[in-house]
């Protein structure tokens, strides 16, 4: 399989890199980082040229290309700077839960807006005390009248802070009569997804608190008490939300993959270019072959992860992707960053723990990519139950 890019790829990657290395300032995104905020300017910017919606189809104003093109932005926006890299590609997180699955009139309404990059979206699907597993869901949404009443509470919720409207998975099958399709476990044939709009009377927001990466994608608590949604904001089918919802994260961590690529190869290239310029004893650190070494172990790695990257986003765009699949690219291109920038680091010595030198930021994005949709336990319990298949 080749994955040599056409001419049409190579276009896309070069405006990316272009728009980013016009747009990041180092500067801003420091002062940025550290408030937790994203500028909205460069967003909208983002947005006006197609790269937030490039995997959106063209009824919505998206570049009606696949999830390879948007893997290529990713990776492109992250090594230029991952922190920023990161927050535009979730600008619009988990609306391709409405793209892939949603009634005509939602898509019609919302996502244009996320395309141009007027709206940002996020997904509401985590609890307290229940971790990844999404088996059993405590917030629920009832019928009552042309509406859905929501009640309950989500964790961890990306930009929950700012964001515009939220994908909610919900039990809603308290008011329905049970289902006999699908999987035998009646709590997960009852969940929902629900879009949510944040304006709605009854939603709280609270511990928007720092964290380690990432800080440019606050993550807060989002609390639903009597919030009311019309019926038409259901996503699919009702009693559908457990499957969309993993069909969803699938997908993500294959974009996710592509950041944490984009993450790696940012910091390799930090450690390059130093190693180039630095002398020691009278001679460029670069001919010192413990470092040629450690370079040649970094750059081999980076390209394995591409490889295993650009596979799941073809196979995705093909309709060939299974969840182990989707799970190995982000566990493998996730290692790869956070192996790459630590030893970026070591490189770099005392300057590696700089702010200024930027390697350290994206350490810690790094680490953020490992464990977001899942840490690397939960990706090898998805590829082993793809490999041994069930057990009697």
């Amino acid at each position: 399989m080749d994955f040599k890019l056409n001419k049409s790829q190579k276009e896309i990657q070069k405006a990316a890199w272009e728009f980013a290395r016009g747009e990041f300032d180092k500067e801003i995104i420091i002062e940025l980082s550290k408030e937790q905020n994203i500028p909205d300017n460069i967003v909208k910017k983002s947005g006006d040229l197609g790269f937030i919606g490039i995997h959106y189809s063209e009824d919505v104003d998206g570049g009606g290309m696949g999830l390879f093109e948007h893997v290529l932005v990713c990776e492109t926006f992250c090594r230029k700077d991952s922190t920023l890299g990161t927050a535009l590609m979730f600008s619009g997180y988990a609306a391709e839960c409405i793209l892939r699955n949603g009634e005509k009139s939602l898509k019609e309404k919302f996502l244009p807006q996320i395309v141009d990059g007027q709206l940002t979206s996020t997904g509401a699907f985590l609890e307290p005390k229940q971790g990844y597993d999404l088996t059993k869901v405590s917030t629920t949404a009832v019928t009552d009248g042309d509406d859905w009443v929501i009640n309950g509470k989500k964790i961890l919720v990306p930009c929950g802070n700012t964001a515009g409207v939220y994908v909610v998975l919900c039990q809603t099958e308290a008011q329905t009569e049970a289902r006999t399709d699908a999987v035998s476990d009646s709590s997960i044939r009852g969940m929902s997804l629900i879009l949510v709009e944040a304006g709605c009377e009854g939603i709280s927001i609270d511990n928007v608190s720092q964290k380690l990466g990432g800080r440019m994608m606050p993550f807060a608590d989002i609390t639903f008490e009597n919030v009311r949604v019309p019926k038409s904001n259901l996503i699919g089918k009702q009693g559908s939300g457990y499957g969309l919802t993993q069909n969803f994260f699938m997908e993500n961590r294959i974009q996710i993959a592509g950041q944490a690529l984009g993450t790696a190869q940012g910091a390799f290239d930090r450690a390059l270019d130093y190693v180039r310029q630095r002398e020691q004893f009278g001679k460029k650190l670069a001919q010192f072959q413990i470092t040629r070494h450690k370079l040649a172990d970094m750059a081999s790695k980076i390209e394995a992860a591409r490889y295993m990257t650009y596979h799941a986003a073809w196979c995705y765009d093909n309709n060939k992707i299974e969840p182990p699949l989707a799970s190995m690219a982000k566990m493998t291109a996730a290692r790869t960053a956070m192996e790459v920038a630590d030893e970026a680091i070591q490189l770099l010595g005392g300057y590696g723990y700089m702010t200024e030198y930027e390697v350290e930021h994206f350490f810690r994005d790094a680490k953020q990519a490992e464990i977001f949709q899942g840490p690397p336990g939960i990706q090898k319990d998805i590829i082993a139950d793809g490999i041994i298949g069930k057990l009697k």
